[in-house]
């Protein structure tokens, strides 16, 4: 799965996009949200967060997390601390969503191979600014 977070000011309006495929490749699910003020952070977490839990409903044991953020993919690893206050609950809900999977990895990809997720994000902003 893909998931991506956007904001538009870092803090500012935020939304978050997912694609949900199967092993082979082939889009099961695509979901978007608007988050209100949010930073890219939180929004990347929030929408990893959706992805996640998402594709528990649907059913699956194992995943693999495609994310454009060094950060969260890091932090999500354990490979960095989470330092700031505001990440900290979001960081622990996604490890406890993570967990409840048989098997997941999380990968760091380029901006470029995440663009649908990336879109999905911004076109939550967009609708939501619009309404």
């Amino acid at each position: 799965m893909h998931a991506d977070g956007a904001s538009r000011g870092n803090p500012g309006e935020a939304g978050g996009g997912a694609v949900i495929s199967d092993s082979q490749g082939r889009t099961l699910k695509e979901l978007k949200v608007y988050l209100g003020m949010a930073s890219n952070n939180v929004a990347e977490y929030r929408a990893a967060i959706l992805a996640l839990e998402k594709a528990l409903e649907m059913g699956a044991k194992r995943v693999n997390l495609f994310l454009d953020s060094e950060l969260v993919v890091r932090q999500l690893r354990g490979e960095y601390r989470v330092r700031e206050p505001h990440l900290k609950s979001l960081h622990q809900k996604a490890r406890e969503v993570l967990n409840r999977f048989s098997q997941y990895s999380i990968l760091r990809i380029p901006r470029e191979e995440n663009r649908r997720a990336d879109q999905l994000a911004n076109e939550a902003i967009d609708q939501k600014i619009k309404d």
